[in-house]
């Protein structure tokens, strides 16, 4: 079997079967099927009581499925569900003699003598069919692990992927009594007062941002959006600093474009504020070298940890985010970027079907972790070919998201970054201001607040981002591109290690 049918999974549907080669027949319930379906035949308005737990795929036996299948299908259109009418809508479909026809249906029915139990007897069904699709998924794993040509990393992220599809598909949360959560809101309300500056969340470090967002909050999708050249991962790695040096709250990174060592020599850069080129060829004056010896001690020891895993998985990126938050309280996850990620082990139409389903599952995991998650993406270039006079002819917009409509929907928040002196826009035509040297930060989307634009200092040279007012000792610069610094410096999830100088494994100041 060729490796690329590991993406490809059988019907998970098991129809009626005998014994398999075991000797074993699958997990079944006959009685709760058939008390299932009486029940609903003879009960007013009961299908709402199991709707969300049973399936047609639920039923092990194929004349109960295809009976559900009528039950369901009446209940879509609000038509009532009886004998008669379920009869009817079998035979219309062609599938009432197969069923077993009116003798099977009237039989179902006479065997309820109550139906106080239905979401029981459904549950019951519920858990079979849950267990005969992951015996049908280990036995195709099986089948796999025996072929040689199979590559193993593929087969346990198709393990993986699997069984993150069934829990997804049959996970279920309780309806909650709004006490609790009252309680949880106000313990939040209250935890958030002894904040300073009125910050309920992770602050960035960026002070006018904090302001609209009062911190990235628990449970939130953030999509931060740029064209290439505008700084994304400048300004993550600016807020990834300030929240982990600044603030000591642990921040993980998932980087897809950049390896461990670029990432980390970028966020040298930006910490010891030297530029890229000098650090690169290492003609640094002796004052350069006292500053990065200085400085990249507030590095060491940060609780920032970077994974560089190629093409990541949204399935990996969940095995990882989840050990990282229990082992290492990770607050914060940033990854760079979204569209570089992939859904593999589900089959797609498109590739927004995937990215669809990429960012949806972000937002669960969002959820299920209860932190932020930060998520980079790319927007068309649709933006440089719109016309338009002034800073306000470039500015991105909600509808230059790339490849999906659904980033913009699944996002609580979105974010646009935008740098006007790129497209030689050096002053702003209403107020007259200088623009050299500045970004802004655009809000186009906050579920829970307000839009608004906020202006950053960028400081191309260091791939740093800063508050506008703070002090700088450099003019402004015109459009000056990040260089891409090489120094070799080890980086073990957060923990960056220092090397006598010329050595190949590191760079630190020359001795004095």
């Amino acid at each position: 079997m060729p490796a690329s049918n590991t993406n490809k999974r059988r019907p998970a549907t098991p129809v009626t079967l005998g014994k398999s080669e075991m000797g074993k027949l699958p997990p079944q319930a006959l009685d709760m099927e058939e008390s299932v379906l009486g029940a609903l035949m003879i009960a007013k308005e009961s299908f709402a009581t199991v709707a969300d737990l049973l399936r047609p795929e639920s039923f092990y036996k194929v004349q109960n499925r295809l009976i559900y299948e009528a039950i369901a299908a009446l209940a879509a259109k609000e038509q009532p569900i009886d004998m008669l009418s379920v009869a009817e809508k079998m035979r219309s479909l062609g599938s009432l003699e197969e069923a077993g026809g009116v003798i099977y249906l009237s039989e179902l029915t006479r065997k309820v003598a109550s139906t106080a139990h239905l979401r029981y007897h459904a549950q019951i069904v519920s858990q079979k069919a849950i267990a005969r699709e992951l015996i049908q998924m280990a036995s195709e794993l099986e089948e796999l692990g025996y072929d040689e040509t199979q590559d193993v990393e593929d087969l346990m992220q198709k393990a993986e992927s699997d069984i993150f599809e069934i829990s997804q598909r049959n996970q279920k949360r309780d309806v909650t009594q709004i006490d609790p959560v009252i309680s949880e809101a106000f313990a939040r309300m209250r935890k958030a007062s002894q904040n300073e500056g009125n910050i309920s969340g992770i602050p960035s470090g960026f002070t006018d941002l904090d302001k609209i967002t009062s911190g990235w909050q628990k449970s939130d999708l953030i999509i931060i959006a740029a064209r290439p050249a505008m700084g994304k991962t400048a300004f993550v790695l600016s807020m990834a600093k300030n929240i982990a040096v600044n603030y000591h709250r642990a921040v993980a990174m998932f980087s897809l474009e950049m390896s461990n060592v670029q990432l980390v020599n970028r966020l040298i850069m930006n910490v010891c504020e030297i530029e890229g080129e000098k650090i690169k060829n290492g003609k640094l004056t002796q004052g350069e070298w006292n500053q990065l010896e200085h400085k990249v001690n507030d590095l060491l020891g940060a609780p920032i940890y970077v994974d560089d895993t190629p093409a990541l998985s949204i399935f990996e990126l969940r095995s990882k985010a989840r050990k990282l938050v229990r082992e290492k309280k990770v607050e914060l996850i940033i990854i760079d970027y979204l569209q570089l990620m992939n859904a593999n082990g589900v089959n797609f139409g498109s590739r927004e079907q995937e990215v669809s389903i990429i960012s949806r599952n972000l937002k669960a995991l969002a959820k299920e972790l209860d932190i932020p998650i930060i998520a980079l993406s790319q927007l068309n270039r649709q933006v440089e070919q719109r016309g338009g006079q002034g800073i306000e002819g470039k500015k991105p917009q909600l509808s230059d998201l790339r490849e999906s409509g659904a980033i913009e929907q699944d996002a609580d928040m979105v974010c646009f970054i935008h740098r006007p002196e790129y497209y030689k826009l050096y002053s702003d035509e209403k107020t007259g201001s200088d623009l050299r040297g500045l970004g802004q930060i655009i809000v186009a989307k906050h579920r829970n607040g307000a839009t608004d634009d906020v202006w950053l200092r960028f400081r191309g040279k260091y791939a740093k981002f800063q508050n506008k007012d703070e002090e700088t000792d450099d003019m402004p610069e015109i459009d000056e591109p990040n260089s891409g610094a090489s120094i070799q410096i080890r980086s073990s999830m957060g923990s960056p290690t220092m090397s006598p100088a010329g050595a190949t494994q590191g760079i630190d100041a020359p001795p004095f």
